[in-house]
């Protein structure tokens, strides 16, 4: 039961990253639009953040030290500070929109405006962060995530032709009057939402929180393979159940209510209480992950104290970050502006940032005097150079392709 429990930080890790309100309306949206032609960019995201969370898991366990407090100190602190800004506004403009999910999950439930829940769940979010310890909210909200696997159920239920499904994932190209700006677009974006920078320093922070040695690789690459899959699943679940619902119907999807419709004639009301027992637990969860991830990039930078282990008071720069980050995020959220929209154009700089996050990650990784014999081989190698090259063309396109078709419309 011990091992089961400890890969609650991978799972709560995968539900923020993968299955946050961007997430949950993009991938609907995706297979509304495209069926699940970009299905294949989610398996590529997953596999992606797998090779980097794990190398920064095994920084983290072996040097006992986060790797953004490596970074600064291996690449000096001109090349973490770029590092720490743009990290910390994409993780600003997150924690905004999961605040925003978790308002509009409980509108789904007592048809009261979200706007109006945002200052409870801004307070919520803040007192469970200052609060609970480390271990209970990531068992709590990880698991409680895990209702999502009802889109897995529903796309069973909903009893789809798998052949077209097939067809539809291993048909490379934009369908129908999609053009292959938009498609790109969307690809670009579901990949930035695999490898979100805050992921991987989160992942690496909860390794220190929760005092992994070398001794403690096992239960690192367990919470990597089984937790990020299991996001990379759910995603492509939520992308199934809406290319067998809306896109034969040709019908959008533009909010969040909309991504549990094909949950709900697959499974009834229950299962439609599930769906959104699952919203507030994904979004809240993601508001957990990106509020400390924000106080972690900022203390770890300048030297504070930090951490959920450490008492309040003996970290109070720390919390103060993570406070005034939640503040700002409900600020921005009581102008009306629209949640998913904020974590759309969150997903675009997410990729114009992946450079600065994951090229140091990997220096770090081969660095002997940190890792001694469990610095990178081979094979890991090949995978980050690999994936850096993807994450520069992704970086370079993100921001072209978002004014040329207008935010993917």
């Amino acid at each position: 039961m011990k091992r089961v429990l400890a890969v609650t930080l991978g799972i709560l890790t995968a539900i923020g990253g993968f299955v946050d309100i961007g997430d949950l309306v993009a991938n609907a949206q995706t297979g509304a639009r495209f069926g699940m032609g970009l299905g294949w960019v989610v398996v590529v995201g997953v596999v992606g953040i797998c090779v980097y969370a794990e190398m920064c898991g095994r920084v983290a366990a072996v040097s006992r030290r986060p790797v953004f407090d490596l970074v600064r100190e291996r690449l000096g602190p001109r090349v973490a500070l770029a590092n720490l800004v743009g990290s910390y506004l994409v993780t600003l403009l997150t924690l905004t929109a999961e605040i925003g999910g978790v308002a509009l999950a409980v509108e789904m439930v007592t048809s009261v405006h979200h706007l109006l829940w945002v200052p409870v769940a801004s307070f919520v979010v803040w007192v469970v962060l200052w609060r609970v310890r480390f271990e209970t909210m990531e068992r709590v909200f990880g698991l409680a995530g895990l209702a999502l696997v009802v889109f897995v159920v529903a796309l069973v239920r909903l009893d789809p032709s798998w052949r077209d499904l097939g067809a539809q994932a291993v048909e490379f190209g934009p369908t129908g009057a999609e053009g292959w700006a938009t498609y790109a677009f969307f690809g670009v974006t579901l990949f930035a939402a695999a490898m979100t920078p805050y992921e991987v320093f989160f992942f690496s922070s909860g390794g220190v929180e929760e005092r992994w040695t070398d001794r403690d690789l096992v239960t690192e690459r367990a919470n990597v393979f089984i937790g990020f899959p299991l996001g990379g699943l759910l995603s492509l679940a939520i992308m199934a159940c809406a290319a067998t619902v809306f896109l034969p119907q040709g019908l959008q999807v533009d909010e969040l209510a909309q991504v549990a419709q094909p949950v709900e004639p697959a499974l009834g009301k229950i299962g439609l209480a599930v769906v959104i027992l699952g919203f507030f637990a994904a979004t809240f969860g993601a508001a957990l992950e990106t509020g400390l991830s924000s106080g972690y990039t900022v203390a770890q930078y300048f030297g504070w104290r930090w951490g959920k282990r450490v008492p309040p008071r003996q970290a109070a720069r720390f919390h103060t970050v993570v406070l005034v980050s939640v503040l700002i995020g409900a600020a921005v959220l009581l102008t009306a502006v629209d949640p998913v929209a904020v974590t759309e154009y969150s997903l675009v700089f997410s990729a114009v940032a992946l450079p600065l996050t994951y090229l140091p990650i990997l220096v770090v990784a081969n660095d002997r005097d940190y890792l001694g014999e469990h610095v990178n081989g081979r094979v890991a190698n090949a995978f980050g150079v690999t994936y850096l090259v993807i994450i520069l063309v992704v970086a370079v396109a993100a921001i072209p392709l978002m004014l040329l078709t207008g935010m993917g419309s």
